[in-house]
């Protein structure tokens, strides 16, 4: 009895896992697929972006220089913050020892 109880417990397992290995791996498999598919449609397109580059490099030539712009100096500080952080330095006397 014992050696049949195994035997039907053995054969409950494998009805069910058979059935769950089968979709696990249909699954895996479309999952596997579908990765090589974009894999693919990825590499065409960057042979094709590369292709288009290359011909409208050869079409228009090279690209025109960009001379860089002058930064323009910046004026000297506002005379009215000044005026307030000289103020600041006659009733706080410790900000002398900060300079």
């Amino acid at each position: 009895m014992k050696v049949l109880w195994a035997l039907l417990k053995v054969a409950v397992a494998l009805v069910l896992f058979i059935p769950v290995g089968l979709l696990m791996l249909g699954v895996i498999g479309t999952v596997l697929g579908l990765a090589f598919l974009l894999a693919r449609v990825a590499l065409i397109g960057l042979l094709a972006f590369g292709a288009f580059k290359l011909v409208a490099r050869l079409m228009r030539g090279p690209a025109p220089r960009v001379e860089p712009k002058v930064t323009p100096q910046l004026s000297s500080a506002d005379p009215y913050y000044e005026a307030a952080m000289r103020e600041l330095d006659l009733d706080l006397p410790e900000s002398h020892a900060r300079r």
